[in-house]
């Protein structure tokens, strides 16, 4: 484990993380600094610990609602929608597609673990 400095609404958190993913905490940091400012300039500094649950949620909010535009690509989800938002299903036979899929789900899940992770760490702070 390496740690990591990392600089949310001008506040520095050192982050704990594995070797080799300090590029990447760095990156999600930066992600997580862009929408805690974008709140911070609409509803003002109400205190760190509110806008950092608030941005969390709107970063939930856009992984859930990646998870399920992905499901509906895949043909799991498509009951509610309009024809004009169906996405036509790939033929089965293409496995590079699935494969994709396969790694952006694994992605998106460990995406939202690292997530978890940091707002845990960021709770304890």
């Amino acid at each position: 484990m390496t740690q990591v400095d990392v600089s949310i609404n001008g506040r520095t958190y050192a982050i704990s993380c594995d070797d080799g993913q300090e590029a990447h905490v760095g990156r999600l940091a930066r992600y997580l600094d862009q929408k805690v400012s974008a709140l911070a300039k609409s509803v003002g500094q109400v205190g760190d610990a509110r806008l950092l649950v608030m941005a969390s949620l709107v970063v939930v909010d856009e992984l859930v609602e990646t998870d399920q535009a992905l499901k509906q690509a895949r043909g799991l989800g498509g009951q509610n929608m309009t024809p004009q938002q169906q996405v036509p299903q790939a033929p089965p036979a293409v496995a590079e597609s699935q494969a994709d899929d396969a790694i952006l789900a694994e992605t998106l899940d460990r995406l939202a673990h690292r997530i978890d992770l940091i707002v845990d760490q960021l709770e304890t702070a």
